[in-house]
């Protein structure tokens, strides 16, 4: 493994890619150390502070979820402080596009030309999303008293601020867009997972300031939930890394073509098929519904209480399910698992076209044995990731309710629970696949022993007859 790493730095073009790529995230770090003009930094600490250990809050679940993309400059309210969030809002929508329009269906199908179209397009809708969410942030921060008095409601305050979050944002996604182009990787990917491993430390750190041999406070953690956190991490991330490459493959035998003499044609190869071809998508879209249930039926209960502070029928209604939509509880737990499984076979049923792939294996001369080319083969292949796709969604719920079961049920702080499963989980796997495949790819295409190499890590070469 330390030799494969060395092999890295010595092909030059993979070190430079490497560098360039550290450097950017450099870059984009050094961002949050850089506060918003007004915003007082002491006071946003506090608040961090005082909801980092809950989840029940459905501000607190907004604000935990908004940081995945961010990197926890919420936290800081930084220049950085939207993030990746409305670039990535921007390319969610044009994907649902893509396959309802028939203009940007039509572009996606030209291939690099109308990819980087849409690309084009992505970005320009990411400016006025930008706008929107850097407006409510910021009427946000102000509703909390988190900016100074000198700054409060100024016009200065509003302009300057919303200049500098949207300049933010739209510096972050370029930087995602020179790694793709002259470093390793997805460049916003790597951005998002950067963001995602930068609290880390902190979730480490609460562990350290709060770990007790002798029991003490009620929220104190002890050796065997150190050991327990440890091993849990290893179990929940082999397993995260295990389904996200599962694969079901489909053979696909290829025509025998005769031409005089000779046979054409006539291999063997397989159609893979994602058993979570859905990736995080669904538990983002559902997690991010789960926040208004209890924002609605709270301000609802609250409107129909008594000025008196007695419940009517109705008001205690509101309340109970209120209550049972609190972040943890089975109703709410649920309710997630159902909308994770929803949007599971929804992201497949739009990303995934049966009909264009078993078209494509009718003109390229191949098909499935036992199965009549045309609509007999996406009948087939649509029942058949129907069936996977249900495995990958019940994969899906239990890696959005591990950190639930645990933070609750074990009290365990949830900034520390949160590394044990979740959306941030699966996209740093998923990332660092990513880079390990395309570095993989790299070294052996130099005759280098990659991550998989064979004995020695060393690849043999193939030598011909002389």
């Amino acid at each position: 493994m330390l030799k494969t790493f060395l092999n890295v730095f010595r092909v030059p073009e993979l070190r430079n890619k490497v560098l360039f790529t550290l450097f950017m995230l450099a870059v984009y770090r050094v961002g949050f150390h850089v506060p918003l003009p007004g915003v007082d930094g002491d006071r946003i600490q506090e608040m961090a502070a005082a909801s980092k250990d809950s989840s029940n809050d459905a501000a607190t679940r907004l604000a935990n979820y908004v940081q995945i993309f961010s990197g926890g400059s919420l936290s800081h309210s930084t220049i950085f402080g939207l993030g990746v969030m409305p670039y990535i809002s921007a390319s969610i929508i044009f994907q649902l596009l893509t396959t309802v329009v028939p203009t940007l269906e039509k572009l996606r199908k030209e291939g690099e030309s109308g990819r980087r179209k849409i690309q084009e397009w992505t970005r320009y809708a990411t400016l006025p999303l930008a706008l929107i969410q850097g407006y409510f942030w910021l009427g946000y921060i102000e509703s909390q008293g988190i900016i100074q008095s000198t700054w409060s409601g100024t016009f200065a305050f509003w302009s300057i601020g919303l200049t500098v979050l949207v300049a933010g944002c739209m510096f972050i996604m370029w930087l995602g867009e020179q790694i793709d182009e002259y470093g390793l990787g997805n460049g916003i990917s790597l951005i998002i997972m950067a963001g995602i491993l930068s609290q880390m430390p902190g979730a480490i750190g609460t562990v350290v300031a709060k770990f007790s041999t002798t029991g003490g406070a009620s929220d104190a953690i002890g050796t065997g939930d150190v050991i327990f956190l440890l091993l849990s991490f290893i179990g929940v991330t082999a397993g995260a890394i295990l389904i996200t490459q599962a694969q079901r493959r489909i053979p696909i035998q290829q025509a025998k073509h005769t031409r005089g003499r000779r046979v054409y044609g006539g291999q063997k190869q397989y159609l893979p098929l994602r058993l979570n071809h859905g990736g995080v998508m669904p538990i983002i879209f559902a997690q991010s519904l789960m926040l208004f249930p209890g924002v609605f039926l709270g301000f609802i209960a609250s409107r129909l209480t008594p000025t008196d502070g007695s419940k009517s029928s109705v008001a205690s209604f509101f309340g109970y399910f209120n209550d049972q939509f609190h972040h943890g509880r089975f109703m709410y737990v649920l309710v997630e698992c159902g909308l994770i499984f929803f949007f599971a076979y929804f992201w497949t049923t739009i990303q995934f076209q049966p009909k264009e792939i078993a078209n494509q294996l009718r003109d390229y001369g191949s098909f499935i044995p036992g199965i009549r080319p045309g609509p007999r083969t996406a009948d087939y292949l649509e029942r058949v990731m129907m069936r996977i796709t249900y495995v990958g969604a019940a994969f899906l719920c239990i890696i959005a309710v591990i950190p639930t079961v645990v933070s609750e049920y074990l009290k365990i702080p949830y900034n520390v629970a949160a590394f044990l499963g979740g959306t941030g989980l699966l996209i740093v796997i998923s990332v660092a696949l990513d880079i390990v495949q395309r570095i993989e790819a790299n070294l052996m295409m130099r005759d280098y022993g990659g991550f998989l190499g064979g004995e020695n890590n060393k690849t043999k070469k193939i030598r011909g007859r002389n």
